[in-house]
Parts: structure tokens; C-alpha cells; sequence
């Protein structure tokens, strides 16, 4: 049990900061999918080892004809999250890369839904509120979207973002 004014960090960073290679991928990465800072990616990352980690653990768990039921809900699970296909098995886990996870990301969601022009402008459309999840106001740019929540995204009813004659929208749809 934790103290709740203590809270742990829920991410490692990586063992090797001054890594060459690693700083040019989360570079990359960073501009890509629009990230603040790198701990939101180290985040991603931490929940990618977990879902791995588990994966691990049930195929183990497998070859002792144990944890059938387990790996349903885990697979039952990733799929709602959109990260798996609905027949996927426990090694199709083993595969999921960085980018599946990343691509389940609000903030990259509303790019491909071409609510926002760029990454960084998702982003802040998102933190100013103007963007709803299933009616309910969604102000966290990591928020992982449900399968099931993919096409209830939308601007919110009250913002001015939701005319379709507000200046940023129109100049979208002209070029």
C-alpha cells in the first residue's frame, strides 16, 4: 500500500540516457506523435513492457496447460483498446510495437480524423477542451481511445471549433 501524497512514478527511464541511436528514434518519435516531453514517451513505453511482460508470463502459463482463461480477457482486453485483431493470440501481443500504442492516442486520433491541421495544433485543441469523447469533455492529449469510442469523437458541442465556419476549420477545407 502507497501514501497517496507519495505517488510513484509510473515509467523508467531508460538506462542509457546519452544513447545515440535511442535520441535519434525518440526524436523522431517526439515529432511524430506531438509529445510534450520525453516522459510521456517513456510512459508509452512502460505500459508497451507491461503489456509484454504479461504476454510473457501467460505463455508460460501455457506451457503448463494453465491460464486459458487469463489470456482470453488479456486478448479480450488489448482488442477493446483497438491495439489487437479480435482472433489474435498471446504471441500477436509479443509483436505489438511502440506505434500501435501511440496510434490509439487522442492526440493522434484527431489528427487522422483531420479535426486539426497538425500534431502540436491537436494537442492544444485537445488541452483547451474543445474536443468530447462520447460526450464526455476529454482535456488529456494520452487519453487511449476504445475501439468502440473511434467514431464518437467530435468537437464539443459549445466550443467555437464546432461550426464549420470557424476560420481554422475553413481554412482546412480549402486546402
Amino acid at each position: 500500500m502507497g501514501s497517496s501524497k507519495r505517488q510513484s512514478k509510473q515509467y523508467k527511464p531508460p538506462l542509457r540516457i546519452w544513447d545515440k541511436t535511442r535520441i535519434e528514434r525518440d526524436k523522431v518519435l517526439r515529432q511524430k506523435y506531438g509529445f510534450k516531453n520525453k516522459k510521456e514517451l517513456w510512459k508509452v513505453e512502460s505500459v508497451l513492457r507491461k503489456a509484454r511482460k504479461r504476454a510473457r508470463d501467460l505463455v508460460g502459463l501455457k506451457a503448463l496447460n494453465l491460464g486459458q482463461q487469463e489470456e482470453k480477457e488479456f486478448v479480450r482486453k488489448l482488442h477493446s483498446l483497438g491495439l489487437v485483431k479480435e482472433d489474435a493470440t498471446v504471441d500477436d501481443v509479443l509483436d505489438l510495437k511502440l506505434e500501435d500504442f501511440m496510434d490509439r492516442r487522442l492526440q493522434t486520433l484527431v489528427l487522422k480524423k483531420s479535426m486539426a491541421r497538425t500534431i502540436r495544433e491537436a494537442r492544444q485543441v485537445i488541452t483547451h477542451r474543445h474536443i468530447e469523447v462520447d460526450g464526455k469533455v476529454i482535456d488529456t492529449p494520452s487519453y487511449i481511445v476504445r475501439r468502440d469510442e473511434d467514431d464518437k469523437i467530435s468537437f464539443v458541442q459549445k466550443s467555437p471549433l464546432s461550426s464549420p465556419n470557424h476560420p481554422i476549420r475553413v481554412a482546412k477545407s480549402t486546402e
